[in-house]
């Protein structure tokens, strides 16, 4: 069950990792829309292998599994979910997605949330997330953007494991932390 928004972009950035892609871009903007409305959105890019228009559909379901990620199941819920959670709480969602031909292909997810509607779960530790989807093996880059009020910066995982060697290291999980959540207190 996902409890928070963060949640729910941690599952859709780890079927990004897991797609055979080489390169995963994730955006997260929080902003004031019309008047006081205000809104969650993100999106999820990869170029891995994509997906059929029929696999996309299949995917939707949540009686349908491909079950590779995980063979005893018989449901796949996450981009289910997702779609319930944008829905009824006065967002939506877009998925688009090219069947890998060649060196071409890969998939968008796209989610948006109204803040201020009461089945709208909590945003979460957005930090602890990104700090999270960092450490998912599979691509060789991955870029993480955030705006948000008087937030905006970009975070490149190959720039981080230069900086800091082994993300899974201790004192650099330490380091890594500290500075996500400084991107995100340092206000413009």
């Amino acid at each position: 069950m996902h409890f928070t928004l963060a949640d729910l972009v941690t599952d859709i950035m780890q079927n990004g990792t897991e797609s055979g892609a080489d390169l995963v871009e994730l955006e997260i903007r929080e902003t004031a829309v019309s008047g006081a409305k205000r809104e969650f959105r993100f999106t999820v890019k990869d170029n891995g292998k994509g997906m059929s228009s029929d696999e996309l559909r299949r995917a939707e379901d949540p009686f349908v599994t491909d079950g590779i990620k995980h063979p005893h199941r018989k449901v796949g819920l996450g981009i289910p979910f997702l779609i319930q959670t944008a829905e009824q709480s006065g967002g939506g969602w877009n998925i688009e997605s090219v069947k890998r031909t060649d060196n071409a292909g890969g998939t968008t997810v796209s989610a948006w949330f109204d803040l201020q509607n009461v089945d709208t779960p909590p945003v979460g530790d957005i930090p602890g997330m990104f700090r999270t989807v960092l450490l998912f093996g599979g691509p060789s880059e991955m870029v993480i953007h955030r705006i948000a009020e008087g937030i905006d910066y970009e975070v490149r995982k190959t720039e981080l494991v230069e900086a800091l060697g082994d993300l899974e290291d201790a004192q650099s999980l330490i380091l890594l932390d500290q500075y996500l959540r400084s991107l995100e207190d340092n206000k413009e």
